[in-house]
């Protein structure tokens, strides 16, 4: 996973540019987890459905806000990739307790969805403040 910091930006004009590389990257871990965990019988489908759907929203949200047509359309957009990061965060803590996969695996995707809400909620708070979109 990259370094929050690996590609610093502002959060003035645009987004720091590794937001959107960064929620694209942790997609493809979360349809890579999914795959594997959909490979085992009994794991819970609606889970990882969820798991998916809101994993993969995340960068969908964060590209939708690229194209906004205006401040208040930018926060919005950016507001639903935080809703999403937001649940596939707890999908993915649920995931610990029920022992569903091993914790060296779950562990590093707990950690960046945590930064991604983070970086995105920081984004969102700067632009209310008044930076450009």
């Amino acid at each position: 996973m990259k370094n929050a910091n690996s590609k610093a930006g502002g959060l003035g004009k645009n987004p720091p540019p590794n937001i959107v590389e960064r929620t694209f990257d942790f997609a493809v871990l979360v349809i890579q987890l999914c795959v594997k965990l959909d490979e085992r019988p009994g794991v819970g489908r609606v889970l990882m459905s969820q798991i998916l759907r809101a994993g993969t929203s995340v960068p969908a949200n964060v590209e939708e806000a690229q194209a906004a047509q205006s401040k208040a359309d930018f926060v919005s957009k950016m507001s639903i990739a935080l809703k999403e990061a937001r649940e596939i965060h707890l999908g993915l803590r649920l995931l610990v307790p029920a022992k569903v996969a091993p914790d060296d695996v779950l562990k590093p995707l707990i950690q960046e969805a945590d930064e991604i809400k983070r970086v995105i909620g920081a984004i969102i708070i700067s632009t209310k403040r008044g930076g450009e979109v």
